[in-house]
């Protein structure tokens, strides 16, 4: 084997200690529910989207026990695509990373149209495919230097965030009355859960780097939860501000609800600083989904679901950097034409079936290897379906179209490689 062709099979570089990975984890999940979710939860819910919140946070819970002990057992980059296929067969494995990879794909759209859309509205478009191409470079260039970014987007991030849950606080114009859940349908519920799951989904980005972590088996399943619990507390303390200083209906309708929180609690100085907090929160957001998605489109093409010139890893910074060019392309050709709404909707449909997956996956564990008590697979299946299936239709019909496409690309390919054989 020639020089030239090592780089295509050669293993990433296991960079990442515990707070590199919960800062990974943190910058995911934190700007996309913040900044993105809570409105259109709000609409679907009113006052109940507390609860709705407290359910997305169950599931997501479940979820990340299970990825967390997968992770441990099987520390390699792809995530519930690698779990799925060692723990439930090779279609199962496709399966989650077909989700995951067009899931999070369009997450990363949603992420790009929110910089465009609070830096510079008028052209939010091509503010969005600036950002996605500027974030691919950082990240062909390292993950370790990618950990580096993300660590100073959380902490600018977290400070904007507690200055707008004290600001709201201390306002005259709070009012315990606005979280009161007298309002809200089942289904309402159920939707707003799947919305705000949308930002919970973040600490898959720690599982899917699991072949970049250092000591995986010790790093992941402390990563996972910490990062899950520090959002978890985040999104609980905001939602609350929200809603007692704008209500519920006037929170359903506003398309920049942190910068009116600021705006009504008679702290006006701070809207540009939460407008820029919006933009940061969604670059770090954007980056760590660009991290994940090109590191299971590794591991699938690894595998030859997708073409094996993406398992190439750069010799250099250690990366697979043409499954982050690739994933860059497409990414900013959808920020350039997609609607934000739909590709958050869609992405959670997607990604709840990702997660569906894992459950599964972690049911079939033993006591010996890390099984987790069987209740937290169960109500994570459960919870992964109903919650998707909640979701709007047009984002349920779009992810069973697009699922039942990779299902049919996954058997015309085996037909092929059976003939072939």
């Amino acid at each position: 084997m020639s020089d030239r062709s090592k780089p295509a099979t050669a293993g990433l570089r296991r960079q990442l200690g515990v707070f590199d990975a919960v800062t990974i984890g943190l910058g995911s999940m934190i700007g996309a529910g913040i900044f993105v979710a809570l409105a259109p939860a709000a609409r679907a819910a009113g006052a109940a989207l507390l609860v709705g919140l407290a359910v997305a946070a169950v599931v997501a819970y479940c979820n990340a026990t299970s990825s967390a002990r997968l992770a441990a057992l099987y520390p390699a980059s792809g995530g519930t695509y690698v779990y799925g296929r060692q723990r439930l067969g090779p279609f199962w494995g496709y399966l989650a990373g077909w989700g995951f990879v067009v899931g999070k794909t369009a997450s990363c759209a949603a992420m790009a149209l929110t910089v465009g859309f609070y830096a510079w509205p008028a052209h939010a478009h091509a503010v969005a495919v600036a950002a996605v191409v500027a974030l691919t470079a950082v990240n062909y260039l390292g993950v370790q230097k990618s950990a580096w970014l993300t660590r100073a987007i959380v902490a600018v991030v977290l400070a904007v965030l507690a200055a707008v849950v004290v600001a709201a606080f201390g306002s005259k114009h709070f009012e315990v009355s606005g979280m009161a859940p007298s309002t809200g349908s089942v289904a309402g519920i159920l939707q707003a859960a799947g919305l705000l799951f949308f930002a919970f989904a973040g600490y898959a980005r720690i599982a899917t780097l699991g072949e970049e972590v250092r000591d995986p088996a010790r790093t992941i399943p402390r990563a996972i939860p910490t990062a899950l619990g520090i959002t978890l507390v985040v999104y609980a303390l905001v939602a609350v501000a929200a809603l007692g200083v704008l209500g519920p209906h006037r929170l359903a309708q506003s398309a920049a609800p942190l910068a009116e929180i600021v705006h009504v609690a008679g702290a006006g100085w701070l809207t540009p600083v939460v407008r820029v907090g919006a933009v940061v929160a969604a670059v770090g957001s954007l980056l760590a989904l660009i991290l994940g998605v090109s590191r299971t489109t590794l591991a699938m093409a690894r595998d030859r679901h997708l073409p094996g010139a993406l398992a190439a890893v750069h010799p250099r910074f250690g990366v697979p950097h043409r499954a982050e060019l690739a994933v860059g392309v497409v990414v900013a050709v959808l920020a350039a034409a997609v609607d934000i709404r739909g590709a958050i909707g869609f992405s959670s449909f997607a990604v709840l079936v990702y997660y569906a997956v894992a459950n599964a996956s972690a049911w079939t564990l033993t006591r010996t290897e890390g099984r987790p008590p069987r209740l937290i697979p169960v109500v994570g299946l459960l919870g992964c379906v109903v919650i998707a299936f909640a979701l709007p239709l047009v984002s349920v019909v779009a992810g069973l179209a697009v699922l039942a496409v990779g299902a049919l690309a996954y058997g015309i390919r085996r037909r092929l490689t059976s003939a072939q054989g």
